[in-house]
């Protein structure tokens, strides 16, 4: 399996003006490259060979981008290939051009162009940069990318896992989990989990701070600090909110042994301008996402339930089925006389429609079906993630 580690550095003042260099040649690049891809394809209707444009690359470069390391301005051209075959398969945008200061810096780097011992990494023409932390993983290491977010500048290796990481047993057979706003997530065992919603708490300082700059005059000292701490202020609210979806996701893949979530249409819920700032700020994509990766990595069985599966209308004791209000948060159920929260009654419903066996597939004698999104480690059929990945386009 591969993951990745991302490591915060602590470079020098003359190895922060190294990384500022290394990230310039590899948006030079990049923008040459692209403009030459332009070029060339409307003048013959044809993409140009990728190859031919980096040897090319390579005879008319500048001198100053050999101050820098050499896979910088290298790997851009594979990166303009892979942007470009996702454009034309209409799974992205047309790629566009880097401006400086306005897009994220980062290079890359392959395995053997740098070196890690301990908390230092050794880059070639920057040298031994301070790590906040040594790697976590043990395995092979197969690249790496430095990238900057607001001031701070990050390496991200990624490692091909030689030793499987050390796996809590579950206490539960199945987990239910209803996600929500009021309450970020509601389990079938009755625990309640609140998301941090750090992009509401520091709303108010985002607004200021974004005022502030905009009243600046244009290319001022006063107009590039202010850049800078917006820059932190996001990245504030940023790791806040991926801090808790990482703890709880990783929580959540050691208690059971199989979770059930909703197939929730997160693309069209956003576009409800009611709603699209909470759903932004909970962060439920990104939820998902962490979730499936992680219980694949712990051997847990993650399913989605069907879409349109009524876990929130059916009585978790009879199965009787009512239709509630948003407003209402009590579930009393008319033919059992229950009465749950009905955020808890969802939950224990998912939990139902979960794994019971190699041909579960909903309740008993319904038509409600669910998708595999991680299969358990035992069964030998391929990974179904399909649906996973169709929602995130």
């Amino acid at each position: 399996m591969i993951l990745s580690h991302r490591i915060k550095l602590e470079p020098t003042v003359e190895q922060l003006i190294g990384l500022h260099k290394a990230a310039g040649c590899a948006r030079y690049a990049w923008n040459w490259a692209l403009t030459e891809w332009q070029s060339h394809y409307r003048a013959t209707g044809k993409s140009p060979n990728v190859f031919e444009l980096k040897k090319r690359w390579n005879r008319e470069k500048p001198a100053w981008v050999l101050e820098s390391p050499k896979d910088a301005n290298q790997q851009v051209f594979t990166y303009l290939k892979t942007a470009y075959t996702k454009f034309f398969k209409k799974i992205a945008g047309h790629p566009r051009l880097k401006r400086k200061g306005k897009a994220r810096d980062s290079f890359y780097l392959s395995n053997d162009k740098f070196k890690l011992t301990g908390t230092r990494v050794r880059i070639p023409r920057i040298g031994a940069v301070k790590l906040t932390e040594s790697l976590r993983f043990t395995g092979r290491v197969l690249s790496a990318t430095v990238s900057r977010t607001a001031d701070r500048w990050f390496i991200s290796v990624k490692v091909d896992l030689a030793i499987s990481p050390t796996i809590t047993p579950p206490t539960l057979d199945t987990l239910g989990i209803d996600v929500g706003l009021k309450h970020f997530a509601v389990c079938s065992d009755g625990s309640v989990q609140d998301a941090p919603k750090p992009l509401k708490a520091g709303l108010k300082r985002l607004q200021r701070l974004s005022r502030r700059h905009s009243r600046c005059k244009p290319a001022s000292l006063n107009k590039v600090k202010l850049v800078k701490r917006l820059a932190r202020h996001h990245y504030r609210v940023t790791y806040i909110r991926q801090d808790f979806l990482h703890k709880f996701t990783t929580q959540l893949a050691s208690k059971a042994k199989t979770l059930v979530i909703e197939d929730l249409n997160i693309k069209g819920m956003v576009r409800n301008r009611s709603l699209a700032r909470s759903l932004q700020d909970a962060g439920l994509a990104e939820f998902r996402r962490q979730l499936a990766y992680k219980c694949q990595r712990n051997g847990t069985a993650l399913v989605a339930a069907d879409r349109w599966y009524p876990s929130t209308q059916l009585c978790s004791g009879c199965g009787a089925k009512q239709k509630l209000d948003l407003s209402e948060r009590t579930y009393h159920c008319h033919v059992c006389d229950i009465e749950l929260n009905r955020d808890l009654n969802a939950a224990i419903n998912l939990s139902t429609v979960g794994y019971t066996g190699i041909q579960a597939c909903g309740q008993e004698g319904s038509d409600w079906k669910h998708t595999f999104l991680v299969k358990p480690s035992w069964m030998k059929q391929e990974l179904n993630l399909a649906a996973f990945t169709g929602c995130y386009k």
